[in-house]
């Protein structure tokens, strides 16, 4: 029994190469989880942030909920939208998705059908 202790003890360890290698696996594996996934979120925080800070009354934004509006008065953290003509609500800042490209894509249609009318 006594000469079985020390044979267990003199094992390697199952990572082979031992502490060094298991070090270095993990330094690994974080650096692969970082730059898939930590910063490319970071990075688009950063974005949404200076996105907030840019808006300015009379941008065309679009909610999270998909509210579609023009921005007409910027608080601290709410803005005032206006979603149609004297339809204005109030909504948080942080619910902005992003700067909207407004454009009126049934104003083709009505002038062919325009066209086609006379």
């Amino acid at each position: 029994m006594e000469t079985l202790f020390p044979t267990l003890l003199a094992q390697s360890s199952p990572f082979g190469g031992g502490g060094w290698t298991f070090v270095l696996y993990m330094g690994g594996l974080f650096a692969i989880m970082y730059f898939i996934l930590i910063r490319p979120q970071s990075k688009q925080a950063k974005q949404h942030r200076e996105l907030l800070t840019s808006l300015k009354k009379g941008d065309d934004v679009i909610t999270q909920a998909g509210l579609i509006g023009k921005i007409y008065a910027v608080q601290d953290k709410v803005i005032l939208l206006e979603i149609a003509n004297g339809v204005r609500v109030r909504v948080l800042k942080s619910s902005v998705q992003g700067k909207a490209a407004l454009t009126d894509e049934a104003a083709p249609a009505k002038a062919e059908e325009k066209k086609e009318e006379k």
